[in-house]
């Protein structure tokens, strides 16, 4: 029996996860279209066709794998829409996203181009962190006065999440990450 063929966004989810997986194994060192068509089982030529470069496709996976927090349309739950964007960080930080991520950010020095193309093409069009988007949505509701979001109070929830991982060497629950929320986030915006 022939396997089937992919096409379209089974090709491509196929292509997206398999450069994730090559991270994982080969590091950015060893990263090639030969090895993520290989992984993908498909022609290194499909690759070439739609990315120039194994980083510019790892680039487009993980902005395709990189979730966006959705607040309330109604802003009446600020502290609810906190939560919910801290638990999507901590769902995300065990995907094979997070691990390729992860090794960016540890090898800037080495691949400072990538590391920029991370956060302009990736982080920077989704918001920037996990709550940023909550925030600026509660802001413009008048709900948070949009003085308060500053470059340090738009990452004390996600730099806490990171800190409290690091630390205890497992991902925050949920009660942590409600202890983030009313401990330190409510309250360096003023609520």
């Amino acid at each position: 029996m022939t396997p089937e063929r992919r096409r379209g966004e089974a090709l491509v989810r196929a292509i997206h996860e398999a450069v994730l997986a090559e991270v994982a194994d080969t590091g950015l060192g060893g990263l090639s279209m030969e090895g993520i068509a290989r992984r993908a089982a498909t022609a290194k030529t499909v690759l070439y066709r739609r990315w120039a470069t194994p980083f510019e496709l790892l680039i487009d996976a993980l902005g395709e794998a990189h979730p966006v927090e959705v607040p309330t349309p109604a802003a009446d739950d600020l502290r609810a829409d906190l939560i919910a964007a801290l638990t999507l960080l901590t769902d995300w930080m065990a995907t094979p996203a997070a691990g390729a991520v992860l090794v960016i950010t540890s090898e800037r020095a080495r691949y400072p181009e990538l590391a920029e193309a991370l956060y302009s093409k990736v982080f920077d069009p989704r918001g920037g962190t996990f709550t940023t988007t909550v925030l600026r949505h509660y802001a413009a509701s008048g709900r948070v006065d949009p003085r308060r979001l500053t470059p340090i109070t738009t990452q004390i929830g996600e730099a806490l999440v990171f800190k409290l991982s690091i630390d205890n060497g497992r991902i925050p629950d949920v009660d942590e990450l409600a202890a983030i929320v009313d401990e330190a986030l409510l309250p360096a915006l003023g609520l």
